[in-house]
C-alpha cells in the first residue's frame, strides 16, 4: 500500500509523467469479450498482436490473457519479446481498466506507485466487468506500490503533459453514469490528489461517432510536448466540426499551443460504418504506433503529418479498423509503466 495511509500521491510529491517518458514496459490484454467483438474477435486479436509486436521492438510488453487457451493464442501470435501472463479479465481495454502510474520525478524517477481507479464498464455499457474492475489493482501490485482512488476514471478520458496540465472532456468526466455523487470540483480534486496535476483543461465534447466511451479525449487529442497539444478537427459541415472547433477555442484560451490535425477516416467493419481516429496512437520515448484505416489517401496524409509532429520518433502504422469497431485503437489497449532510474 501507499506509504502514509492518510496522505495522497500528490502530498507525497508523486505525479503522472508524460507518455513519452521512458517506459519499463507496456501493459496490454488479449481481446476476449464476444459480446463486443462478435464475428470480429479473431481480427481484434490479430490487430492486438500487431500493436504488441510493434511496441515490443522498442520495449518489453506484458500481455494479460484470461485463460490457458487465450494465453496460448497470444504466445503464438506475438514475438518472444512479449511476456504473456494469465490473469482474470473481461476484455482488452487496459488503458481504461488498468492502473495509472505516478512517480516522484518525471525526469528521473526513483519511486513509482500504481493508482487503481474505479471501473464500471463505461457507465455499465456491458454486463459482467468485475474482473476488469479488479485488474488495475492486481497489475499495480505485481509492479510495486498501489493506492486506490475513490472515483471511477478511465485512462482514455485524460491526457497529461507531465508538467501539471491534464486535458479531459466534460462529456465523459461529468457524465452521470460515471460518478453521480461527485461534482466538478470534487472530480478535479481527486485528479489533483491522485495524479499530481495542478491544472485541468475541460474540453467540451468528443467525437459524435464515439458510441461507447462518452467522449474519451484520447480519440481527439495527444500531447506532443509540455503545453503543446495535437487536436482533431474536421471540415465545416461535418458532424464533428462545431464541437471540435469549440474544443480548439477552449484549448487556446487555456494557453495551450494547439497543432491542428484535420485527418479523420471512416471504414466499414462487419457492415457497420466506424470512425477511425489516427490520434488514438500510443507513444514511447522513441516510437509512435498509429492505427491505420486501410485507406491509402487518409492513411498516407495522417502518417506524413504525424511524422512531422513527432519528429525524432519512429512512426509505425498498424492495422486499426477492428479496434475502431470495438471503440478505440492502440492507445485504448495499452498502458505505459514508467521506467525507474537505474
Amino acid at each position: 500500500m501507499l506509504r502514509g495511509a492518510m496522505s495522497t500521491p500528490a502530498e507525497q510529491g508523486l505525479t503522472m509523467p508524460p507518455e513519452w517518458a521512458p517506459h519499463e514496459r507496456t501493459l496490454m490484454a488479449w481481446p476476449c469479450r464476444r459480446e463486443l467483438w462478435g464475428g470480429e474477435l479473431a481480427a481484434a486479436k490479430t490487430e492486438s498482436a500487431g500493436v504488441a509486436n510493434a511496441v515490443a521492438a522498442f520495449e518489453p510488453v506484458t500481455m494479460v490473457a484470461r485463460d490457458e487457451a487465450d494465453a496460448a493464442e497470444a504466445r503464438a501470435a506475438c514475438t518472444e519479446a512479449v511476456e504473456v501472463v494469465q490473469l482474470p479479465i473481461d476484455d482488452s481495454w487496459l488503458r481504461d481498466s488498468g492502473p495509472i502510474f505516478v512517480v516522484d520525478d518525471p525526469a528521473r524517477p526513483t519511486r513509482r506507485v500504481g493508482v487503481h481507479w474505479g471501473f464500471n464498464a463505461w457507465g455499465d455499457k456491458f454486463d459482467g466487468y468485475a474482473d476488469d474492475a479488479a485488474i488495475g489493482g492486481l497489475l499495480a501490485r505485481r509492479l510495486g506500490e498501489v493506492v486506490t482512488a475513490p472515483m471511477v476514471l478511465e485512462g482514455g478520458s485524460i491526457v497529461v503533459d507531465g508538467t501539471g496540465t491534464l486535458v479531459t472532456t466534460e462529456q465523459c468526466l461529468l457524465h452521470p453514469n460515471r460518478n453521480p455523487g461527485l461534482d466538478r470540483g470534487q472530480i478535479e480534486q481527486h485528479l489533483r490528489d491522485h495524479l499530481g496535476v495542478q491544472r485541468i483543461v475541460w474540453l467540451g465534447q468528443g467525437l459524435v461517432e464515439d458510441r461507447d466511451t462518452d467522449g474519451h479525449v484520447d480519440l481527439i487529442a495527444a500531447f506532443l510536448a509540455p503545453g503543446r497539444l495535437l487536436l482533431q478537427s474536421t471540415p465545416p459541415g461535418t458532424p464533428d466540426h462545431d464541437n471540435l472547433a469549440e474544443n480548439r477555442r477552449i484549448a487556446e484560451a487555456a494557453g495551450l499551443d494547439v497543432v491542428d490535425f484535420p485527418v479523420l477516416a471512416h471504414a466499414s467493419v462487419g457492415g457497420e460504418d466506424v470512425v477511425a481516429s489516427y490520434l488514438n496512437l500510443y507513444m514511447g520515448d522513441r516510437f509512435v504506433v498509429v492505427p491505420l484505416a486501410g485507406r491509402p489517401d487518409p492513411d498516407e496524409e495522417a502518417l506524413a503529418r504525424l511524422r512531422e509532429a513527432f519528429a525524432g520518433k519512429e512512426v509505425i502504422g498498424v492495422p486499426g479498423v477492428t479496434h475502431a469497431f470495438g471503440g478505440g485503437g492502440p492507445h485504448c489497449i495499452t498502458q505505459q509503466v514508467p521506467a525507474l532510474a537505474s
